[in-house]
């Protein structure tokens, strides 16, 4: 049985998928347990090989990924293709840690004693992947587990399973054996079921997470029941700080980047914009003129910085968050009416305050605040009140006042002079409260793919009291 994706801009089929049963997920799970011993049993630059040869498997399919995301989610040929240029360097990168998996060697008070911290592969681990940024999400969320040699399956999105399709279809030609890499799709009625099913595999040793904060909730729990660790990267509503002794010009270009690349459909989105008040207006005004000119068009045509969003039911959720602010006393500065359903212009919305929900809900949209603060401590103030701690910025010309402001957000990531927009595959990302915990990338991935285990050796006979 199949399902269909529905294209978000003209309402036609954009793929069809397998709708997968939670039935049919024990035998999955298991083809991946009895493929894990071999793949877990070769060394390191054979594995490596074989994610190199992943990373060139994925570039050669840069036309079907752009097809595939143009027509799942309405992404610009630009976001596809630089979703495609990162997971590549993600595959590289993870290739490169097949080596980095050490142990050491612990001095021992036992006489004779060898002691042994050693990493090894886990067993089959569960990526849960989502549509906003399908190549770099699907990619990292085997790419790692597999150079540490785990088998893997990757639970593809019900919005955009050819996608994350072409994932394991690459990985598949790159020469994993049969078994190794594995993936799941389902219709979205199913969604629940089938994952549950997954998590509670007997073979399905770890399970790792991105999306919203509310399901993560849900897979923490069920992992929990079956005492299997999690790592979950999760909502965000990232802060950027601007300072009364910022560089106002670069401040104006990270914010808008970070706000609206992508539709504003990026974990990291800058979501809200802390300005102190000395320099407020004279932002205002910089950031208006700016956003002013990010046009919105068909993402078929590639004439226009911003594309579609990924449904209607993003645009009716942002426009609720418009709606509330002004009702509270927040002022327009720029937007428009969305058109096709789901081409909804860039929105800034100035003088957004703390009892207004654009302050504290995720708009995972083309929609972004500004906020007033009194000065550099107001402003922490400001970004630490929410519950969530993913990216943050802070801009200021003073780059030792930006440390130790950096130092004093609750985040998992903060940049000074830079946006909250930023990833690299050797970096360790994840997040504090509810944007989850557990880090992706470089040896940070390691510590989360691999079972720590102490092992001794004895050189000299044993002395026991008994």
């Amino acid at each position: 049985m199949l399902f269909e994706r529905i294209n978000p801009m003209t309402g036609a089929v954009a793929s069809q998928a397998e709708a997968m049963q939670a039935g049919d997920i024990p035998a999955i799970a298991a083809r991946a347990g009895a493929a894990f011993p071999a793949w877990a049993a070769m060394g390191p630059n054979a594995r490596r090989a074989v994610l190199m040869k992943a990373a060139v498997a994925l570039e050669s399919r840069a036309d079907a990924f752009v097809e595939a995301m143009m027509g799942e989610i309405g992404a610009t040929k630009g976001w596809a293709l630089f979703n495609l240029g990162l997971a590549a360097s993600m595959v590289r990168e993870a290739a490169a840690l097949t080596t980095q998996i050490a142990g050491e060697v612990i001095p021992s008070d036992k006489p004779g004693c060898v002691a042994m911290a050693l990493r090894e592969p886990v067993g089959v681990i569960l990526g849960i992947a989502p549509w906003n940024a399908p190549i770099i999400l699907g990619v990292r969320a085997i790419a790692v587990p597999l150079a540490c040699g785990n088998a893997v399956i990757l639970k593809a999105s019900e919005q955009c399973p050819r996608t994350h399709a072409l994932i394991i279809e690459a990985f598949m030609d790159a020469g994993f054996p049969e078994g190794v890499v594995n993936v799941v799709t389902n219709a979205p009625a199913d969604a629940a079921d089938v994952v549950g099913a997954l998590i509670d595999a007997k073979d399905v040793k770890r399970i790792n997470f991105t999306g919203s904060t509310a399901v993560g909730r849900i897979i923490a729990k069920r992992a929990a029941e079956n005492l299997k660790p999690c790592l979950l990267e999760l909502g965000g509503k990232a802060p950027l700080i601007v300072l009364d002794d910022a560089d106002l010009d670069e401040a104006v270009k990270a914010a808008a980047f970070g706000a609206f690349m992508n539709q504003g459909q990026i974990c990291m989105s800058t979501e809200r914009i802390i300005v102190v008040d000395a320099i407020a207006d004279d932002f205002a005004a910089r950031f208006k003129a700016k956003v002013s000119t990010l046009a919105v068009g068909d993402p078929r045509e590639g004439t226009t910085p911003l594309g579609a969003v990924v449904d209607a039911k993003t645009v009716a959720h942002c426009e609720s968050l418009i709606a509330d602010a002004v009702a509270h006393g927040a002022q327009v500065l720029t937007g428009g009416k969305t058109t096709h359903n789901v081409l909804m212009p860039a929105h800034v919305v100035d003088g957004v305050t703390q009892e207004m929900k654009l302050f504290r809900d995720e708009s995972f949209g083309p929609v972004v605040g500004i906020i007033h603060a009194r000065d550099e401590a107001h402003a922490i103030e400001l970004a630490n009140d929410t519950e969530y701690g993913l990216s943050a910025a802070v801009f200021t010309r003073d780059t030792a006042r930006g440390l130790r402001v950096a130092r004093q957000i609750k985040s998992g990531i903060c940049h000074v002079n830079g946006p909250t927009v930023h990833d690299e595959a050797q970096m360790p990302f994840g997040g504090v409260g509810a944007s989850g915990y557990g880090r992706f990338g470089g040896k940070a991935g390691i510590d989360s793919f691999t079972e720590l285990r102490w092992i001794t050796m004895e050189t000299q006979p044993g002395h026991f009291p008994i």
